[in-house]
């Protein structure tokens, strides 16, 4: 934002990770939070709308949703997992991109929840992301302070990831400070699965290549196995979920050592 005071940039990142954290903001909660005139927040709902950052309601604000998913709307496995747990993940991917500091080369991997990281990754700087997801690379690709490195590889359309022994040797080649992955389940003694073994085989090799493992899953995939292990859950450094996530189901996981945040 050009000519904006360090107030101007404080109001517009709490304004951000609001929208982000509930899904939508109204100008008058966002003035009484802040202290500030309707149209001070007016302004700032304007500027943001201007970076392509968030769309302009009646009385507040929404994010910005993707054109790039429209054609896959009614189609796409991504679509309706998308839908699912929707503040859950946006909770998850807040928390989770609070962990990345400026100058850190971070992976993210294909899926829903880990987009949600990728959304939250408003405020950070000099950053490289190295991913297998189409979406993710498309959604930060306007991002003028961030660098992107896509793996090669064949297409999953339904999941928007590249896959393949391409995409393997391509992501062997770069070591990561983190990695943030979403499975289909995540059991304490069965580890992270999903269903598609594509992707477990890629999602593996990212993880063989970071010093720092999360895992961000909601609650619904704890103590659930799917078809194919990615990776076994005694080796990751951090379990993100959210706040559906009973003591019980939590209690295998912390037993086995296993850090857990609930956000």
């Amino acid at each position: 934002m050009e000519n904006s005071t360090p107030a101007d940039q404080e109001r517009s990142q709490y304004i951000l990770k609001e929208l982000l954290t509930t899904g939508q903001v109204m100008v008058e909660k966002l003035a009484a939070d802040l202290a500030v005139s309707p149209s001070t927040i007016r302004r700032a709902l304007r500027d943001l709308e201007t970076q392509g950052l968030l769309r302009r309601t009646h009385g507040g604000a929404v994010p910005v949703e993707p054109a790039l998913y429209e054609p896959f709307r009614h189609v796409s496995s991504f679509g309706e997992q998308e839908q699912q747990c929707t503040a859950e993940k946006r909770q998850i991917g807040l928390a989770a991109a609070e962990m990345i500091t400026d100058g850190e080369v971070v992976s993210i991997g294909a899926g829903t929840t880990t987009t949600q990281v990728a959304r939250s990754l408003r405020h950070r700087k000099n950053i490289t992301i190295v991913t297998n997801a189409v979406n993710i690379a498309m959604e930060l690709s306007h991002r003028d302070d961030l660098k992107v490195f896509m793996s090669g590889g064949f297409l999953s359309p339904d999941w928007f990831a590249l896959v393949g022994p391409v995409a393997i040797q391509s992501v062997s080649e770069m070591f990561v400070d983190k990695i943030f992955v979403g499975v289909d389940g995540i059991h304490p003694e069965h580890g992270l699965t999903t269903n598609y073994p594509d992707q477990a085989a890629i999602h593996r090799q990212m993880l063989r290549q970071a010093r720092y493992r999360v895992v961000v899953a909601d609650h619904r995939k704890l103590g659930v196995t799917g078809t194919t292990l990615i990776w076994p859950a005694r080796e990751i450094d951090l379990l993100i979920t959210d706040q559906g996530a009973t003591k019980a189901a939590l209690a295998p996981f912390l037993n086995k050592g296993i850090k857990v945040q609930k956000v």
